[in-house]
């Protein structure tokens, strides 16, 4: 299938590592021209070189998401190099597993917050854009009980709310929004792989509860994201695509 993907531009927020990687990836072997950020030059600078192997357009920066107007101006400045905007997916996150306020603080700060600011820095170039898109991030712990109250888990079901009502506010400018909730995802260094090292059994009684018998991987999620953010999924606005192996057992409708 032809996702309708080439020479459009993408603006991905931390998007250096994990999920956030994986997409730019994908998003380049389709032809399409990216910009990614994230905190460490290092990490940015490691991603374009991975990025660039598929041939098209690719620039990196570094930017502190908590610094709104710094968050902004990269945005605008990604969006003047690549020639406007038709893709834009913030991937920050984090999860402190912390239930006190400096723990609600740093995942308001991270996962909310840095979404909203982006989302209007980016706007005016998607709203020139003829196939307009915003991905947002949630997870399966905004769906159902995730090992208690945590900050992480409510704020990610905010990111769900907003993306909803954002999806109705700016379907007649022609711009979707959708989001993805993925369940464990295993890639080598990151949070699953340190918690079958440090907590195995914990690691492995969550496997017990994916019907598949494994975790994802950071591609099967990209291609996820890649899928609905294309002008191949024209029609789709306001979703929650689930990604989990059937982990969350709820029934959609």
């Amino acid at each position: 299938m032809d996702l309708g993907l080439k020479g459009k531009k993408a603006i991905l927020i931390g998007a250096s590592h994990g999920i956030g990687l994986a997409t730019a990836k994908v998003l380049a072997q389709e032809g399409c021209d990216i910009a990614l950020c994230s905190r460490s030059q290092k990490s940015v600078d490691e991603a374009v070189k991975a990025v660039s192997e598929y041939g098209t357009k690719v620039i990196g920066g570094t930017v502190d998401v908590t610094d709104s107007m710094g968050h902004g101006k990269w945005i605008a400045d990604a969006a003047e190099q690549l020639g406007g905007c038709d893709i834009f997916i913030p991937f920050t996150s984090a999860n402190t597993g912390v239930d006190d306020t400096e723990g609600w603080m740093v995942v308001l700060n991270t996962d909310v917050l840095p979404l909203v600011n982006g989302i209007k820095a980016a706007l005016p170039y998607l709203q020139k854009s003829d196939s307009g898109s915003i991905i947002t991030v949630s997870s399966t712990a905004a769906l159902e009980e995730f090992m208690g109250a945590f900050p992480y888990n409510a704020l990610k079901a905010a990111v769900l709310n907003y993306s909803s009502a954002l999806a109705q506010q700016l379907a007649p400018q022609g711009i979707r929004v959708n989001c993805i909730s993925p369940g464990p995802v295993f890639m080598e260094g990151r949070a699953w792989d340190q918690v079958k090292e440090g907590m195995p059994e914990f690691y492995e009684g969550i496997l017990s509860q994916i019907p598949m018998g494994r975790m994802g991987t950071g591609e099967e999620v990209a291609r996820a994201i890649v899928f609905m953010a294309s002008p191949a999924c024209q029609f789709m606005t306001g979703a929650n695509l689930v990604v989990d192996g059937g982990l969350t057992k709820r029934v959609n409708f």
